[in-house]
């Protein structure tokens, strides 16, 4: 009975975890905890949203960048309790919800314009 308590203690801890709000065309760098054998690390992610789906406990949002010339995707929950941190890095300035026409896109012509505050 404990044990089940320990276990929903430790869920809702992990969703009291507070992020900064962002939407496609933000860039954002996410601090995600990798378990290697028995050591653990932090690796920071930083690349453009370019898209979030799902609601509620589903949530989740993709991220892209360019890592030597090769666009790297990759999906992360929201409510993930190996999400150590997210930092919103640039506001973009964008007309729609999912930016899939980034993938096509190479060079300078891949960049986001800078929504000033």
């Amino acid at each position: 009975m404990d044990l089940i308590k320990v276990a929903e203690q430790a869920f809702v801890n992990a969703k009291e975890a507070e992020f900064p709000k962002f939407k496609s065309g933000d860039t954002v760098t996410v601090a995600y905890r990798i378990k290697e054998g028995n050591k653990e690390r932090i690796q920071q992610y930083r690349g453009v949203v370019i898209k979030i789906a799902g609601h509620g406990d589903a949530k989740r949002f993709t991220v892209r960048k360019m890592s030597d010339n090769i666009g790297v995707e990759r999906i992360f929950p929201l409510n993930s309790p190996f999400i150590e941190s997210i930092a919103l890095n640039k506001v973009g300035k964008v007309r729609r919800a999912k930016l899939y026409y980034l993938r096509k896109l190479t060079g300078k012509k891949a960049r986001i314009k800078e929504k000033r505050v």
